[in-house]
């Protein structure tokens, strides 16, 4: 069972893409990185435009949120389902409070556009029973999930 915050302290905030493009440098206090496949050639991470002083909860929503993409990645495909090209991964982490001790809870927004809403969630969950950030935090902190899909997407 876990602890819901009663006083969220600071947000950690991620946004993840599949693309490839090459990124440039920002100028709105976020932190560009670029990464490549473990095991393959040009294995370098770039950080561009980073913070000086990111949080803890930043690198910990960067890395569950590079990792769940890749995750998303190979359950879509054990499923015979194309992720869509503009396919995005938000998660925020908060530290927060409750009576004098510290938690941890997250946000996932997973956005599929052109997916059907139920093909998007089985992908979801897949996706966290294989991610090891996800298997780490399960059971040990609140976690929300949002898929956002196809009808979704048309609403708005």
């Amino acid at each position: 069972m876990t602890t819901k915050i009663q006083q969220v302290l600071m947000t950690g905030k991620t946004h993840t893409t599949a693309s490839r493009r090459e990124g440039g440098p920002r100028d709105d206090a976020h932190v560009d990185i670029r990464m490549s496949t473990p095991g393959k050639t040009g294995n370098e991470i770039v950080l561009e435009a980073v913070e000086l002083h990111p949080t803890a909860e930043q690198l910990f929503a960067g890395a569950w949120s590079a990792c769940y993409t890749g995750a998303l990645g190979v359950a879509a495909k054990a499923k015979k389902v194309a992720l869509p090209a503009d396919m995005a991964v938000d998660i925020e982490v908060d530290l927060g409070q409750t009576g004098g001790a510290y938690f941890l809870q997250a946000r996932i927004d997973v956005r599929m556009p052109g997916v059907a809403h139920d093909v998007a969630e089985a992908i979801a969950h897949a996706a966290h029973q294989m991610c090891p950030y996800s298997k780490a935090v399960h059971g040990n902190i609140d976690v929300a999930t949002n898929v956002i899909a196809a009808e979704a997407l048309a609403a708005q």
